[in-house]
């Protein structure tokens, strides 16, 4: 069940699986509940597994408790929450599935019991990564000579993705590193204001903003290093993404990502907010090919290993039958 339009509507269409649109307007949108619970109602599933946000999550369990239907919800971002709020959120559901352990922690901060917490960490499809991109068309589209030190940075341009550091760390390693191109995948009503940093610190022959791509897994490949400063973080998908395609991350020591990246295996974690350290990374690993490819195949093994999709739906499985076992 989604609203109508929305991404998961076309891919779980194609997929075969029987889809039933339902607007929802928010945690606000009380008529929804109602709606939901009148379909659960007619429909009697076994279990309801709701995901936040957008009202998903309150007016779900609240729509789920009314059917008398057992649910659970899926908890994916690390943000803070009055505690009287969370305990009206996460009462109806049986278990909260938190997708890292620091989301997890977030919920026991906020008087959520621990036996109601399961971690079941996101994933990628790694498979998905496996064939060697195109990386000489690439190059062309982006105008990125040959022999290039290429970064990569992907995400919403709001304000706790930290773009605003990268850019700051790009201006000190431009004047020692003409080789240096960074490309922002992204977009978010922080984009005039990032360009207009760019441009102030002299970085329009260095940083390209390239806006949302929907071919983005398979041009990650191509790049030499991700970099992920975000401030905040319930895991960090397109940081898994980058390991899956045998590139090294360099992040933010912050909330998921401290999962997302085996610090000094995969890649490295520095500081939040320390653009000098952050600097002195990407200088480091611009100067250590080794260590770059070691790291790169090193997260591609990790994401085969502990972030497999067969190792998630067997998790998820296994708590709806206890759930459903008492």
């Amino acid at each position: 069940m989604c609203p109508p339009d929305s991404g998961i509507d076309g891919i779980a269409r194609q997929a075969g699986i029987r889809v039933q649109n339902l607007f929802c307007a928010g945690d606000l949108d009380l008529p929804f509940a109602y709606r939901l619970s009148q379909f659960l109602k007619e429909q009697r599933p076994d279990i309801v597994h709701c995901h936040s946000r957008r009202g998903a999550d309150m007016l779900g369990g609240l729509a789920a408790t009314l059917a008398e239907i057992p649910a659970v919800v899926s908890r994916r971002v690390d943000n803070t929450e009055m505690r009287l709020l969370a305990a009206v959120r996460y009462k109806p559901f049986r278990k909260i599935i938190a997708i890292s352990e620091a989301i997890a922690a977030v919920l026991g901060e906020h008087g959520v019991e621990d036996d109601r917490i399961e971690v079941i960490r996101d994933t990628v499809d790694v498979e998905a990564f496996a064939a060697a991109p195109d990386c000489s068309a690439f190059r062309a589209e982006f105008g990125i000579a040959e022999g290039s030190f290429t970064i990569a940075a992907a995400g919403q341009l709001i304000p706790r993705k930290g773009h605003r550091f990268l850019l700051q760390a790009a201006a000190d390693l431009a004047r020692n590193h003409p080789a240096l191109r960074i490309v922002i995948f992204g977009e978010g009503f922080l984009n005039n204001q990032l360009r207009a940093q760019a441009a102030s610190l002299g970085l329009g022959g260095v940083v390209q903003f390239a806006g949302f791509r929907d071919d983005f897994d398979s041009l990650i490949g191509c790049f030499d290093l991700f970099v992920h400063p975000a401030l905040a973080e319930g895991m960090g998908v397109v940081a898994l993404k980058a390991a899956a395609a045998g590139v090294p991350v360099l992040a933010f020591e912050a909330g998921g990502l401290r999962e997302a990246v085996a610090d000094g295996e995969t890649g490295v974690l520095v500081p939040a907010e320390d653009v000098d350290a952050l600097s002195n990374a990407i200088a480091t690993m611009m100067n250590e090919d080794e260590t770059r490819r070691r790291m790169g195949q090193a997260g591609r093994e990790r994401m085969q290993k502990d972030f497999s999709i067969a190792t998630m739906a067997v998790r998820h499985v296994a708590l709806y039958e206890a759930v459903l076992n008492g």
